[in-house]
Parts: C-alpha cells; structure tokens; sequence
C-alpha cells in the first residue's frame, strides 16, 4: 500500500526534498535522515545495476525488482520513475500495478518517445500530448490506492519549446496526474513561468551539471513549486568517492591512510548485522533465551 504521509504532506503544502536514491546502500542512508520522500532514479538505478547508459535500455523487469527492494528497505515513502511505462497503454497499466505491488507510494511517467533518453541528455522526442493523456487516464484507472501519486513528466521544452511544454503539463493535469513535471526548463524565469502557470503541485528536477539552475528549495517554494527531487547527488557523491579511494589504493597500494571513510562498523549496522548477530546468539543456544521452547 502507498505511504499516506506523502499525499498529506503535498495536501499540508509542505515542501518536499528528495534524494535520489539508485541502490540499498543509499536508499538505506537516506531513509535515516528524515527526508519526507525518497525519489528511485533510473539514471542511478540503471548505471548501478547494468553500467549503462539511461537510453530506454533497462526493461520494466530490470527495474522494478530494485525498485521493489527499496521500497520494502525503507520507512520513508517512495516516488520511482518508470521512464514511459515501458510501452503502450497496457504496458503502463501492468507497470502501475506492479510499482504499486512493489510498495512505492508514487510512480513517474514521462512522455518521450521510445527508446527515452535522460532528460538533461540531447536528442529527446516527445509522442502527442493526447497519446500522453491517455496513458495518464490510464495509470489513473489502474491504481486501487488513493494515496498512491502518479507524477506526469513532459519532455517538450527542449525540442518545442516551454509554451508547448506548459500545454502538455495543463493537459495531463486533467488526465489525471498528482503532480506535473517539466523537465529541463532553461532558466529561472522559466521556472517562475511554469509556476504562475499550472494550478498543480509542481516538481523541479535539480541535477547537478544539468540544464536548469540550481535553486534552494525555499526559493522554489516561493515560485510555485511544491517538489524537488535531487535524482544525481547520491551517485556523484558515491563516485567520487570511490574514484578517490581506488586511485589512492593504485598509486600507493595501502587502504590505510585514504582517510575519512564510513566506517566497516558503522556499514554492518545499517545493513542489519546486530540482529543477525543476535538471532545466531539465540538460537546457538537452540532458542531458549527468551523462554520461547
């Protein structure tokens, strides 16, 4: 079942912040830190698991099983994009269901055409607003939950234009959608544009190195929007780091001097081994610890 939280925190008109999560490593970091969502990105996802590009590659089965563990490994709710539902209006139906199923409390559809791309990538095309609509109608009639979100993206900036961008996010806001998404727009005037234009709890997509400006979350409150979600800062960070400590490893073949790390430790308890540890203690001494035979 979807998380009501989220849907209370949009009706609340909280602003919500959400880290882009790609693996259980950072999913289960970030589920500490008391973010009011989690957002599951493709881009991280994809390159994590299959080391390739986010092109329209990775399949509806690739994903949703990561996105499934995630969900389960978490409290907090979770948004998850599933690109563009992986193919026609009954391919999104099946992919509405099976999010769902997965315990995601939201799932984001995108209007590309397929193979999708990136969205701060060139070479992105868009299908019709109409074809769009319905497969927003679609996920709309497929849900059971009430509190489960459906976030309509539209990719048309780029290649027609904002105008026509904030068209499409009118448009699938009467379909049916939660929450509107334009991705990529250009500047901060057009954000604010896009802002006095959709009555609709609005998302910002900020990608660091990406096409639009990084904006604080309390500037983008004040513009209009009700979202961001921050689909890069986990994996950069993550490789970063790595290619820092693997180059210091190459250049002087001693782990011990790399520096500030996370800590062996601090890694066992957020993947659980003290229960391990104490579920072996107990039953080593065949289960009578706590009286239970």
């Amino acid at each position: 079942m979807a998380d009501p939280r989220l849907k209370a925190a949009f009706a609340a008109r909280r602003f919500i912040v959400a880290p882009g999560i790609f693996d259980m490593i950072s999913a289960k970091l970030a589920d500490g830190m008391g973010f009011e969502c989690l957002y599951v990105t493709c881009f991280g996802t994809v390159a994590s698991h299959l080391g390739v590009a986010d092109a329209g590659i990775a399949t509806y089965t690739d994903m949703v099983g990561r996105v499934g563990a995630m969900a389960r490994g978490t409290r907090t709710p979770v948004i998850a994009d599933a690109d563009t539902g992986y193919g026609g209006l009954l391919n999104v139906r099946h992919t509405v269901l099976g999010y769902a199923a997965a315990g995601v409390s939201g799932i984001q559809l995108e209007d590309q055409e397929m193979p999708k791309k990136c969205g701060h990538t060139p070479g992105r095309r868009v299908i019709p607003a109409e074809e769009m609509a319905l497969k927003i109608r679609v996920a709309a009639e497929a849900r059971h939950d009430p509190n489960f979100l459906i976030v309509a993206r539209t990719d048309a900036r780029t290649t027609l234009g904002l105008e026509e961008a904030i068209r499409r996010g009118r448009i699938y806001a009467e379909a049916g959608a939660d929450v509107i998404f334009i991705e990529s727009p250009e500047s901060e005037a057009e954000m604010q544009a896009i802002g006095r234009a959709i009555d609709k709890p609005l998302l910002a997509n900020m990608v660091e190195g990406g096409r639009t400006p990084i904006l604080p979350a309390a500037r983008l409150a004040e513009i209009g929007y009700a979202m961001a979600i921050y689909p890069a800062i986990g994996f950069l960070a993550a490789a970063a780091a790595l290619e820092k400590a693997y180059a210091h490893l190459k250049a002087t073949g001693d782990s011990a001097a790399i520096g500030e790390s996370y800590g062996f430790g601090r890694m066992t308890t957020l993947m659980g081994f003290p229960e391990v540890w104490e579920f072996e203690q107990r039953w080593a001494q065949g289960g009578t610890s706590d009286g239970a035979i």
